[in-house]
């Protein structure tokens, strides 16, 4: 497949990622087990009467790719592609806590109407008036990559030449509740967290959006040229260097060719051994991990993709995301390498534009 552009990237997340100088104030997060996104005016972009019936995720979705057209220079895409894990999960809770409050009577369409995954995608269309592709993939950790991969393949076929991709999970009460009963979520007890060096098990959950313009040809404001995505639901731990290493030859390069890796390190003692087999793979290459500052959750790569989207734009690397002291002058190929819990591996390989 042809290499395509991502031409505009836009961020909500527990960072303040919608405004300038993103890479120099990044401030790490590790004492709370459950981090929540930092909203913008939404009054400044939805009309009040929308707001209301809006969920968090619709809305977050909704200004993130709002700014990434904006910054792509395009009123409507040829396609919209968006990757989530959970979906529209506080409407959903709505509609199953009216089901059991009502004993399966009377119930209003809409709460279930706007509790579908497709939600998203379906608002933005609707607010562009986009009768284009529209697509939302539902694949837990690997969701952004394979809207990612789609975004790639309608580009090389000729379907498109401007893609909006973007990948959206927000928290709900009940169920972060349950993540903590099931241990998901690290309890009181083992926090402060160190990221790297963690001894217990469970993370700590976040929630954002982020939206990208992937595109057949390279503007002034391209970030990057996604190169190739590679994704596999299960790896056994002794698999894992050759996992990356396949995926390198495959696309001609060692590596001694990756200038920075950034990996998905979340606290996790047990679902972290895949990312320490990795780092012995670039003893020569600025090693980055990014959850510490987003959190983990389903679409958690959202955040590190658009991250490193920057890091080739303006060739720095923020010091708050590196694991070792090696510092790369140019900084040309960058892999990213993430999971969810050990499940659903995904490398990323972006090249400077």
């Amino acid at each position: 497949m042809s290499a395509v552009y991502i031409n505009s990237a836009s961020c909500i997340s527990v960072q303040d990622t919608l405004n300038e100088n993103i890479l120099q104030n990044l401030a790490p997060g590790n004492s709370s087990n459950i981090i929540k996104a930092i909203e913008p005016n939404y009054k400044e972009f939805i009309p009040p009467a929308m707001i209301r019936r809006m969920s968090k995720t619709v809305k977050m979705s909704s200004v993130a790719s709002h700014h990434a057209l904006k910054e792509a220079g395009i009123e409507k895409p040829d396609a919209i592609i968006v990757g989530t894990g959970m979906g529209c999960s506080q409407d959903s809770e709505k509609f199953l806590k009216n089901v059991i409050d009502n004993h399966e009577e009377f119930l209003t369409p809409t709460f279930f109407i706007q509790s579908t995954h497709n939600t998203v995608a379906g608002q933005i269309a609707l607010g562009l008036q986009c009768h284009a592709y529209n697509f939302t993939y539902v694949n837990t950790s690997s969701s952004l990559e394979f809207s990612l991969l789609d975004a790639q393949l309608q580009i090389n076929d000729g379907e498109a030449e401007n893609v909006l991709v973007g990948s959206t999970d927000e928290q709900t009460d009940r169920t972060m509740e349950l993540y903590c009963l099931n241990n998901t979520i690290k309890k009181e007890a083992d926090l402060p967290v160190d990221y790297l060096n963690s001894n217990t098990d469970g993370v700590i959950w976040g929630e954002g959006a982020s939206f990208f313009v992937v595109g057949k040809d390279k503007t002034e404001n391209s970030y990057a040229k996604l190169k190739n995505i590679h994704i596999s639901n299960t790896i056994e731990l002794s698999e894992v260097q050759d996992f990356i290493q396949k995926f390198l030859v495959q696309n001609n390069l060692s590596t001694h060719d990756i200038d920075a890796v950034i990996l998905g390190f979340s606290g996790d003692a047990q679902s972290d051994m895949y990312y320490t087999k990795a780092m012995d793979l670039f003893p020569d290459s600025a090693q980055l991990y990014y959850k510490h500052l987003s959190g983990e959750f389903n679409t958690a790569s959202g955040f590190s993709t658009f991250i490193a989207c920057h890091i080739l734009k303006e060739q720095q690397i923020p010091e708050v995301m590196m694991i070792n002291s090696e510092k790369k002058e140019n900084i040309k190929n960058i892999l990213l390498y993430n999971h969810l819990g050990g499940d659903d591996h995904s490398l990323v390989l972006l090249e400077k534009a």
